[in-house]
């Protein structure tokens, strides 16, 4: 029987429901309780494990190193030394942002949040 989740014990015995009734056969009642009870569980979620925004600098070391690209080949796509915007002294711009966007296809939200600049000394 479905119920709102309100609490861990709830959560965990929904996971476990789904897990049960994963493989059922597309338009059975199964399935669609497994639709219903992925609803709870994303609510559930959302409400005590949200998902923030990554720092964007964080993010854009984890995307070159995840494409095995070196700090250098975001040059041609930010036009400073990328060392200065890696390392905080120099924050992203706007056609910064955007190129990267467009040229590697990163995620313009992600880039365009605040972030913090080295202390300047």
């Amino acid at each position: 029987m479905l119920k709102p989740l309100h609490n861990e014990t709830d959560y965990r015995a929904a996971l476990d429901e789904a897990e049960r009734l994963w493989d059922s056969p597309e338009g059975s009642p199964e399935a669609d309780s497994l639709e219903l009870l992925a609803l709870l569980i994303e609510d559930y979620e959302s409400r005590h494990y949200p998902v923030t925004d990554p720092d964007p600098i964080d993010f854009l070391i984890h995307a070159i190193e995840a494409r095995g690209m070196k700090a250098e080949d975001l040059e041609p796509f930010i036009g400073v030394r990328a060392d200065e915007v890696l390392n905080r002294i120099r924050p992203l711009s706007l056609d910064m942002i955007r190129n990267l966007t467009e040229g590697l296809n990163l995620p313009a939200e992600v880039l365009i949040r605040r972030y913090s600049l080295q202390d300047a000394a």
